[in-house]
């Protein structure tokens, strides 16, 4: 990469493409999730290599779910205080989850993904009653907590892609969260498990912290607007595009496959 910015691992017109890319991420995260569909790839054609791309997406994810869990907060969907112990639970089976990556068979899990993913797609599209308004849950805060959370922040630190839509399903169809409280609900433990996930990338990767960085304050702009148009807008407008990026992300990980 020529005309590297002082302190920065890209140029100008690179780095202007990243941000770009992470407010788009930003706001797509706050709503729905699924905004590594957009930064990856571009840090791929930034010149990052696969591990880099990774790493460096999770700290500028760090800055968009943040941003999504304070609006979504002061908005009085989510009570971050009482999610903190999910939030540490989410934190340690993330670097568990990253750690195992050389240890466990994730090819398999690669396989089946796109499957996963398009059933949940499935599941918000078809699914009657899914709206704003809570349902019965199936599973106590607490059994929730000490289950479903580790197993998606788990999956997070060793393979990431759907993250935020495994948590959706969960907090919808186990905890009978509507789907804005949902969606409030996620982000915190977003932001526990991609942290979680960083520290041990940040052991077994070279991040590229200042374009990363650089992003996540573009990642703020874009989850502001994003967390802000979700909670005047509700179902109508995460439920499709929770739909869209579930089914995109399954056709990009087959396309990759193939």
């Amino acid at each position: 990469m020529l005309d590297l910015l002082p302190g920065f691992e890209v140029g100008i017109e690179t780095l202007l493409l990243l941000m770009t890319a992470g407010f788009l991420a930003g706001f797509i995260d706050a709503v729905a999730g699924g905004g590594g569909l957009i930064t990856v790839p571009v840090l791929l054609i930034a010149g990052a290599n696969p591990v880099t791309a990774l790493a460096t997406n999770k700290i500028q994810g760090l800055f968009g779910a943040a941003t999504a869990a304070l609006s979504y907060a002061r908005g009085g969907h989510v009570d971050l205080r009482r999610q903190g112990g999910s939030a540490l639970i989410a934190f340690v089976a993330a670097i568990a989850g990253a750690l195992l990556v050389s240890v466990l068979p994730t090819e398999w899990i690669r396989m089946i993904l796109p499957l996963l993913l398009i059933g949940i797609a499935v599941f918000f599209a078809t699914k009657k009653g899914l709206g704003d308004l809570d349902r019965a849950r199936r599973l106590s805060p607490a059994l929730f907590a000490g289950t479903m959370v580790p197993l998606c922040a788990a999956y997070d630190g060793l393979l990431g892609p759907g993250a935020g839509s495994f948590y959706m399903l969960a907090f919808v169809s186990l905890a009978g969260y509507g789907i804005l409280k949902a969606t409030a609900h996620t982000k915190l433990l977003n932001l526990a498990s991609n942290a979680g996930a960083l520290v041990a990338f940040a052991f077994v990767a070279t991040p590229w912290w200042m374009t990363g960085l650089a992003m996540g304050l573009a990642q703020i702009a874009g989850a502001r607007l994003g967390a802000g148009l979700a909670q005047k807008i509700g179902a109508r407008l995460i439920k499709p595009l929770l739909v869209l990026t579930s089914v995109a992300l399954a056709m990009k990980l087959i396309f990759d496959m193939l």
